[in-house]
C-alpha cells in the first residue's frame, strides 16, 4: 500500500521537484500552495503525512499546524522551512509538529525522515482473508480488491478497515477509533474519523450515500456489518 503525502509550500519549483522525487519513491502526492488551501486539503482528504513549510501566504505553517491539531487530526507533520532559529523549531514541536528539516536539504535526507515518520504510524496487520460481497481483503498482504480489481487505500484507511473487520457487528465509538487507530487521546472535537469513513465508503460501498457495510450509529460511532470470511 502506497502512503499518501500532502506538500504545502508556496515555491512552485520545490513542490514540483518534491512531487517527482516522492512519486518516484512510490508515494501518492498532492500539493497546496498556501495555508488556506493546505488546511482545506488536510482536513477533507486522508493523508498519511503532511510536509509543511512555515513561511506560507494567507496562513503561516505554524498556524496551520496548530489548526490541524485542533481539528483532531493526528497525521504526522514534517516542517520544511528556510528558517534556522531554534525558537521556530521549539514552537513547531509544541504546536504538534513531528519533525523539522531546514532548507536547503538533500532529497535523500528528506526521504529518510519521511520513512522514519511513517514507520511510527501504528499499522498493525492481522491474519486472514476476509470476503464480503465483491470485496476481498487480505490482511496479511495489506491488499484490497473489489470485483477482482485492486483498490488503493492509504495506510490509515487500511488500518481503520482492519479495525472494523476485526470487530464486525460491534458498535465502535468515535473516541475508541481515535484512540486505537490514530493514537489520539485528546478531547478536541474532530472530523478525522468521519472523513476517513466517508473515504472508505466511496471506495467500498455500491452507493456511499446509502451504506450497507459501514453503518453510522447516531451519536456514538460506527458499526461494520460485512460478513467475515
Amino acid at each position: 500500500m502506497n502512503e499518501s503525502i500532502l506538500i504545502v509550500d508556496d515555491e512552485h519549483a520545490l513542490r514540483s521537484t518534491l512531487t517527482v522525487r516522492l512519486r518516484g519513491e512510490g508515494y501518492v502526492v498532492d500539493t497546496a500552495a498556501d495555508g488556506v488551501e493546505g488546511f482545506e486539503k488536510a482536513t477533507t482528504l486522508p493523508f498519511d503525512l503532511i510536509i509543511l513549510d512555515i513561511m506560507l501566504p494567507q496562513r503561516s505553517g505554524l498556524d496551520l499546524c496548530r489548526d490541524i491539531r485542533q481539528a483532531g487530526l493526528a497525521t504526522p507533520i514534517l516542517f520544511l522551512t528556510a528558517r534556522h532559529q531554534t525558537t521556530d523549531k521549539v514552537i513547531g514541536f509544541k504546536l504538534g509538529g513531528d519533525d523539522y528539516v531546514t532548507k536547503p536539504f538533500k532529497a535523500a535526507e528528506l526521504v529518510a525522515r519521511i520513512e522514519a515518520l511513517l514507520r511510527r504510524v501504528p499499522v498493525r496487520i492481522g491474519q486472514g482473508v476476509h470476503q464480503f460481497g465483491s470485496i476481498r481483503v487480505d490482511l496479511r498482504r495489506a491488499e484490497l480488491t473489489k470485483d477482482g480489481k485492486g483498490v488503493y487505500l492509504s495506510a490509515r484507511e487500511f488500518q481503520l478497515l482492519r479495525y472494523f473487520i476485526e470487530r464486525s457487528g460491534s458498535t465502535i465509538p468515535r473516541t475508541e477509533l481515535l484512540r486505537s487507530v490514530w493514537g489520539y487521546d485528546g478531547t478536541t472535537l474532530t472530523r478525522t474519523v468521519d472523513m476517513h469513513v466517508a473515504s472508505l465508503r466511496e471506495k467500498l460501498e455500491e452507493n456511499p450515500r446509502h451504506p450497507v457495510l459501514i453503518l453510522t450509529v447516531s451519536g456514538v460511532g460506527y458499526k461494520f456489518v460485512g460478513s467475515k470470511g
